[in-house]
């Protein structure tokens, strides 16, 4: 086993971000990788070999440099509160892209509890965790609904890890990843904001449609908006939005961001987009 000590790079709490003050993963291959966060904030990894090293890296995030998100974001009238009491939190990445589009697709369901059963039912019928491409492919339509998949999705999942070289996304230039996954039938805005983020490790593109954001942003207008209306929430975050969509998922579970009195107004939010489109153009 490799052991590195790693200092990440700006804000970071790995107990926020892998849920628990030590973290443990499969990983492709057979190769593992744990951690644990040490006094003065470094972390200590232990993993099976160079190569999961840095799957460990990219899982947790440590590389990325998150301190402009918490400077430019710590006084948001909305953001702000979740900004300053979650300091250092990243999202958990996933460590096959074919892993973030399974999530997404089971995703799809409203009752989060029944999506992630169904993802285990398809990581056991694979054979493979974390689920590789190559995995996936070998499920037919109909083994996929036998897990518990809709007709829809199950004919989305296997269409894209048969079509797709689903890994080599990670390589693609900036935002031709994310048309191309945009163009397939089944994988609309917010499956491609959760493959983005525990994907590909980007942090650009929010979770537009998530019920969480659509029950925020109906309680800030008064009025019960479309799913796709949450773009406009998360439009001043600019090229921060899906880390933006994290923090704000996070803070409504704990309490931290709200619609209720005291809390900021619709019409306090659209000024402050408004005024930081001007600043920033």
């Amino acid at each position: 086993m490799l052991e590195a000590s790693l200092r990440p790079r700006g804000p970071y709490s790995l107990a926020l971000t892998a849920g628990s003050p030590a973290w443990r993963a499969r990983l492709p291959d057979g190769r593992r990788a744990e951690a644990r966060e040490l006094p003065g904030g470094r972390i200590l990894v232990r993993a099976s070999c160079e190569r999961a090293l840095a799957e460990a890296r990219f899982c947790l995030a440590l590389d990325d440099d998150t301190t402009e998100f918490h400077r430019r974001f710590a006084r948001d009238p909305l953001l702000g509160p979740a900004v300053r009491r979650l300091h250092g939190l990243r999202p958990r990445r996933r460590a096959t892209v074919a892993h973030a589009v399974l999530r997404a697709v089971c995703g799809q369901l409203v009752q989060a509890g029944r999506a992630r059963a169904i993802e285990r039912a398809v990581i056991r019928a694979c054979g493979t965790d974390p689920p590789t491409r190559e995995a996936l492919a070998r499920l037919s339509p109909a083994a996929l609904t036998g897990c518990g998949l809709a007709g829809g999705r199950a004919a989305t999942l296997a269409r894209l890890v048969r079509r797709l070289d689903l890994e080599e996304l990670r390589s693609r230039p900036p935002g031709e990843a994310l048309a191309r996954l945009g163009r397939e039938r089944g994988i609309g805005p917010w499956s491609v904001g959760v493959i983005a983020l525990q994907g590909l490790g980007r942090y650009d593109t929010g979770l537009v449609g998530d019920l969480g954001l659509v029950k925020l942003l109906a309680a800030l207008r008064g009025s019960w908006p479309e799913p796709e209306e949450t773009a406009e929430l998360l439009a001043p975050y600019g090229e921060w939005q899906g880390l933006a969509s994290v923090f704000l998922l996070a803070g409504l579970e704990r309490g931290l961001v709200s619609a209720t009195r005291g809390s900021a107004t619709w019409g306090q939010v659209s000024f402050v987009a408004r005024m930081r489109a001007t600043n920033e153009t």
